[in-house]
């Protein structure tokens, strides 16, 4: 398999130079303690988490037993049960978290934001909901009530993440847009649903212009015409964020406790920065309607 032997070389070599910044910074009680490898190691965990992801598989049971258990045998030879990988996979989650920061894009003066709600579970079963009490709470997104979180995103014209933040369902969108400033520059697109009044002069002090479109009980504001297009075409990070649920499987309902939350949401997210072909907008169409054309990336 293509993808299995490019994920597993990719998750040897990050995780080899990694592991030493990672010790260097951990905690000491003082006593020592055994280092014992599990049978599967950190960099398998990854690979079998992230290939999970990027393959389609809807049930992480029925990947690890069927493709895995039963043809993979040769490049997992002390795979454990079932049951022992998944009391494993907590083990790889800031290794995770590192290395999906490592795959994050970079700024190229025109983003997109946008949230998306992550429902931990059924609207039915809210009050019996015992696995995120006190984390996850109400929220209401276009679709209708959820009990769950919020996942806050920016991409590029390129479709790559600058950054994701995750937060309660309750949340109002637009207090984490702020989280993201250090990572920008140039024109931010979003939702007219994010218009703030204290927001746009917040972000133009951190050299960013915030564009949405006008309410319809707010004054017409005179856009140019590479944002008018540009807000035609911000439906490029809901196809991201389809992508990320539908393809890369980062939201379910059965979460058996919230770090697995974390590792089934940090492999989504990784499978998606590895992906040969994102979604994009050619830019180098709109340039002609800038009257700045040379300020547009390519």
């Amino acid at each position: 398999m293509d993808d299995l032997t490019e994920t597993d070389c990719r998750m040897d070599d990050f995780y080899e130079a990694f592991e030493p910044q990672l010790n260097a910074r951990l905690l000491t009680d003082g006593k020592r303690h055994r280092s014992r490898k599990g049978s599967l190691s950190v960099p398998e965990l990854m690979t079998l988490v992230v290939l999970f992801h990027q393959i389609r598989y809807r049930q992480f049971k029925s990947f690890y037993l069927n493709p895995v258990g039963r043809y993979l045998r040769s490049e997992f030879p002390r795979l454990p049960t079932y049951q022992r990988c998944v009391d494993l996979l907590p083990r790889c989650a800031i290794a995770l978290a590192a290395l999906f920061e490592e795959l994050t894009g970079k700024c190229s003066g025109v983003s997109i934001a946008d949230s998306t709600p992550l429902s931990v579970c059924k609207n039915l079963r809210i009050s019996r909901h015992r696995v995120f009490q006190g984390m996850a709470a109400r929220g209401k997104s276009s679709t209708g009530w959820f009990f769950g979180f919020k996942l806050h995103l920016v991409i590029n014209h390129l479709g790559e993440l600058l950054g994701v933040k995750l937060t309660p369902g309750k949340v109002d969108d637009r207090k984490p847009l702020c989280d993201f400033a250090d990572r920008l520059f140039g024109k931010r697109y979003a939702d007219k649903g994010d218009i703030a009044q204290w927001l746009t002069p917040f972000l133009k002090d951190l050299g960013i212009d915030f564009v949405t479109k006008v309410r319809k009980n707010r004054k017409p504001v005179a856009l140019d015409p590479f944002d008018q297009a540009m807000l035609r075409q911000r439906s490029l990070v809901e196809t991201v964020i389809d992508e990320l649920k539908n393809l890369c499987q980062i939201e379910h309902t059965r979460p058996r406790s919230p770090i697995h939350f974390a590792v089934n949401l940090l492999a989504g997210l990784i499978a998606y920065g590895l992906m040969p072909n994102k979604p994009r907008l050619p830019l180098q169409d709109f340039r002609r309607l800038s009257p700045s054309p040379k300020l547009i990336p390519n």
